[in-house]
């Protein structure tokens, strides 16, 4: 027993070790108690008369070891994760599970300790839904060293930067609270505020104000059917998975699709996709569709006899229906400005296809502020970095005090998804701070098409154990 409890301690000490969590040696005489002592009765139960009441025990022992267990795992080494929506595709499918290393970046030490293990923010059902955490008390943030940073082109998994604020009702669950604000806002104002052609920094400023005002205090009044707004610490925030395309203090410009990174195009994936117009003389036939990864969901936008089509595809896809006899036509179709993009309370005249160009934030670097560029990274410094911010007539101030510039305490990634036109990213809510990362995608456990039965190709086979690539 000797030689299993110096074993067990010396490994928790390499562990207190690495996490820098030297309040974790009020543990030890316990672990030395458990194999050496025993002065405290851990195996109580295995004295009971009852084997009834011993096997139940066994199996709450075996139970809390495990949960512990997990939550720890989970904490520190990897995440389970599924993709659940279409904005990797093709270099991740919908249905696909994936192991998520968090020390590949370094895992965060917990910033909400009291959660339930297995639970992002919400109970399951049938214990009653409702949050899976306790709110209080709350940790700063903390990162223990990782294997190595975040790198042009990683596929990440972070908390989704927005999710912050959010509304009760489970239909609106989905939603971006504040693209919800925004969308509001413009039927109840019948648009977006006039351009900045007509209006001075300031006045812009003050129509955005009073613009975004009436979206939230419609979505506040109106409870039946939103529910009550309420909001969510860092770590309890909805896990996304993109590609980070933008690193801190590199200039991003994105021009007819591509991306330029100080001037520069970064390379595109392989299997990038865009939105494209597909014109056939009859429906695109099942096998064609399933030979292609044509998914139901992209489908839906078609016309009723199923002979034009909008749909996302890549380059490969896009030629290979190009040959088919049935397609007519297959043509890209460009993005329009969207009054909708980051930032949400400043007019750029910007799209997805042509953003920018935008500073991302490095930690410890500086940027002089203006109420031109302010609505870039007004939210950056009041939400993720905690400051009081306020403009007064015309003047920024940051914790009271007059402000012309700002040094960022984090560093701030840019995440896009492949299927650019069908993806909901950092266009539309803008950097993603190093305190949401969550970890680095290594390889796919299992992939399920939701299209296909069990008995019709519904576990894709070929994807089981792959390894997530930089560019597929």
């Amino acid at each position: 027993m000797w030689i299993k409890c110096i074993i067990v301690i010396v490994l928790y000490l390499a562990f207190l070790y690495w996490i820098k969590g030297w309040w974790g040696l009020l543990a030890v005489p316990f672990i030395f108690d458990a194999y050496i002592t025993r002065l405290v009765p851990w195996t109580w139960w295995k004295n009971l008369k009852s084997d009834f009441w011993r096997g139940v025990m066994s199996w709450v022992d075996a139970i809390v070891f495990a949960l512990v267990g997990v939550y720890f795992a989970n904490l520190y080494w990897f995440q389970n994760y599924t993709i659940p929506s279409s904005s990797l595709e093709k270099s991740l499918l919908v249905g696909d599970y994936l192991y998520v290393s968090k020390v590949a970046y370094g895992p965060r030490k917990p910033m909400t300790p009291f959660t339930m293990p297995l639970t992002q923010h919400t109970m399951p059902k049938w214990l009653g839904g409702g949050k899976s955490y306790i709110e209080k008390p709350q940790w700063n943030y903390r990162r223990v060293k990782g294997w190595g940073t975040i790198r042009q082109n990683d596929i990440v998994v972070f908390n989704y930067p927005t999710g912050d604020t959010i509304v009760s009702n489970p239909k609106y669950s989905a939603m971006d609270y504040y693209k919800l604000t925004s969308d509001i806002s413009a039927q109840l104002n019948g648009g977006y505020p006039a351009t900045a052609d007509s209006l001075s920094a300031w006045e812009e400023r003050q129509a955005f104000d009073r613009f975004l005002a009436k979206g939230r205090q419609y979505i506040a009044g109106n409870e039946r059917e939103f529910g009550r707004v309420a909001t969510r610490p860092v770590d309890r925030r909805e896990n996304y998975v993109k590609r980070c395309v933008g690193l801190p203090g590199q200039k991003l410009e994105i021009k007819d699709r591509i991306i330029y990174l100080d001037g520069k195009a970064n390379k595109e994936p392989d299997n990038v996709q865009y939105f494209y117009q597909v014109a056939t003389t009859r429906p695109i036939p099942e096998k064609v569709r399933r030979e292609l990864g044509i998914s139901l969901e992209d489908l839906k936008g078609r016309n009723a006899s199923g002979t034009r089509y909008f749909l996302p595809l890549t380059g490969r896809m896009a030629d290979d229906l190009r040959s088919r006899d049935f397609v007519t036509s297959v043509t890209l179709m460009p993005q329009e400005t969207d009054g909708g993009l980051y930032p949400l309370n400043k007019h750029t005249g910007w799209s997805i296809d042509n953003y920018g160009p935008l500073w991302i934030p490095a930690k410890g670097a500086t940027v002089q502020l203006t109420l031109d560029n302010l609505p870039f990274y007004e939210r950056p410094i009041r939400v993720y970095e905690g400051n009081d911010l306020r403009v007064k007539d015309g003047i920024i101030y940051i914790n009271g005090e007059v402000a012309t510039n700002y040094t960022f305490r984090m560093d701030y990634y840019w995440m896009q998804g492949d299927n650019r036109h069908n993806s909901l990213d950092s266009r539309y809510w803008g950097f993603v701070p190093e305190d949401h990362i969550v970890g680095k995608p290594r390889f796919i456990w299992l992939s399920l098409d939701k299209d296909r039965s069990l008995f019709d190709g519904k576990i894709r086979w070929k994807r089981l154990f792959t390894g997530v690539r930089k560019y597929n």
